[in-house]
């Protein structure tokens, strides 16, 4: 079992920049996954969402692809002649327009901002080796602490799976005497209303059959003891489980459901009310898994 969310790091050099990759995860149904490079290795992105893939199938995961140092991306050289044309431009401009022109601090950045000049980056093609490399060291990291976190969801999950079934025994225990509570409950009301009808009359029979067919959950808990059992050999897989187990754990509620509107039972109803509460934090929990 593996968790959705982790982090990764490494650093490398190339050319005398220093080139680091951190690769993070956040819950997600599906694989969402955005790359942040430099502009000028933009070719780069489809290697690099291949490599991310053979590791992670759901997720929302974010690369991103740094370069700094003394020769890194951060290195900025303006042009002055440039900025310098600009603001003469503007000037000419508010001068036509009859107002009056003061560059701000503000303006002058804007301005050598969109003038600087970045040193020029190692190419996408020689990069390649070096990003891989990093990216693939990052991700041996983010391997490790998604399967980390996936132990100790493990472990809660089964101590919640042998809560859910001490609640199905419960309801398995309970439910053959339902009839029998129901039938007393009967005698004693025709009793009460002054009817003496024998237990071996034909309409008591008829009612009580009725009820004990009603109230009948044991295919309902055959299925829920099956779907649990599934679950539970499913924890123990290795391969992506989110989605089945998604899936398995709305088949046990639907059966908890059917349980609780055909038990007429206080005792039943309060494992039902239990069961819900437990399989509802049980699908909390299961949204962090891969």
């Amino acid at each position: 079992m593996k968790s959705m969310t982790g982090y990764g790091r490494a650093s490398s050099s190339i050319a005398g920049y220093s080139l680091t990759v951190q690769v993070s995860a956040v819950n997600r149904k599906t694989l969402d996954l955005v790359v942040r490079l430099p502009d000028e290795w933009e070719s780069l992105e489809a290697a690099v969402g291949e490599q991310v893939r053979r590791v992670a199938q759901r997720g929302r995961i974010s690369v991103v692809i740094e370069l700094t140092g003394a020769r890194g991306a951060s290195e900025i050289s303006w042009d002055d002649a440039a900025i310098g044309a600009t603001l003469d431009r503007l000037a000419a401009l508010a001068d036509t327009r009859g107002l009056h022109f003061e560059p701000t601090a503000e303006l002058l950045w804007s301005v050598a901002n969109s003038q600087r000049k970045t040193a020029d980056l190692p190419t996408a093609e020689a990069a390649s080796p070096a990003v891989a490399d990093a990216l693939a060291e990052a991700l041996r990291a983010f391997v490790a602490m998604r399967a980390q976190e996936g132990e100790a969801l493990l472990v809660d999950f089964l101590a919640r799976l042998n809560t859910l079934q001490v609640h199905v025994d419960t309801i398995a225990a309970r439910a053959p005497h339902v009839t029998a509570g129901y039938r007393e409950q009967l005698l004693q009301r025709l009793r009460q209303a002054g009817l003496e009808l024998d237990v071996e009359d034909e309409r008591v029979l008829r009612e009580i059959a009725l009820f004990a067919d009603r109230c009948d959950v044991t295919e309902e808990l055959t299925r829920l003891r099956s779907h649990l059992e599934q679950f539970s050999l499913l924890l123990r897989t290795e391969a992506e489980i989110g989605r089945k187990a998604e899936f398995i754990l709305q088949e046990i509620g639907r059966e908890v459901n059917t349980i609780g509107s055909k038990a007429n039972d206080l005792t039943i109803s309060r494992a039902v009310i239990e069961l819900k509460n437990e399989l509802e934090r049980v699908r909390e929990q299961i949204a962090n898994v891969e």
